[in-house]
């Protein structure tokens, strides 16, 4: 046993992140490279009933159409070409919005769903303003986005974020 005891009560209940997160609807977080602390972080907003969603900004196209409507997609042809209407293409698909649709059918009790979004340093600045803005659109969805990486896990409020870039 070492001075400092068990090492899991250096991150107690996470509470302050939790009210952060509820007070500014979008944080930025930047996380140890070497990973675990974000799932602690995930497994404590379950617990104070949240619904977490796990995504990456890689590919996701046009955020607020992926996010909350109905939007298009094309599998890759892998090769087969279609003949006729459909092009060289292939068929396209239509998606359900993933933000609206998980947050309809929250659990009774839910306090609401948190997206939590890998890799957004990739994003552009359009983009993070709108992940700004979808929490005062709907007040059920949070936004946690991973913005690079620290030697301990820190958050601030994404607007704040693209204040000072």
């Amino acid at each position: 046993m070492s001075i400092l005891g068990n090492p899991l009560t250096l991150i107690t209940s996470g509470k302050p992140f939790i009210r952060a997160l509820e007070a500014a609807g979008t944080l930025g977080v930047y996380v140890p490279l070497e990973g675990g602390l974000e799932g602690r972080y995930q497994r404590r907003l379950r617990g104070a009933g949240y619904k977490v969603l796990n995504i990456t900004a890689r590919g996701l196209g046009d955020l607020s159409s992926y996010l909350l409507d109905v939007h298009g997609v094309r599998p890759p042809h892998l090769g087969k070409k279609n003949l006729g209407r459909e092009g060289a293409v292939g068929y396209r698909y239509f998606v359900p919005p993933v933000a609206t649709y998980e947050a309809e059918v929250l659990p009774k009790g839910a306090k609401g769903l948190v997206i939590w979004m890998l890799e957004g340093h990739i994003l552009s600045r359009s983009e993070l303003e709108f992940l700004v803005t979808l929490p005062q659109t709907d007040p059920r969805i949070k936004v946690v986005l991973e913005m690079g990486g620290d030697r301990q896990f820190t958050w601030k409020p994404l607007k704040d974020i693209l204040a000072a870039a």
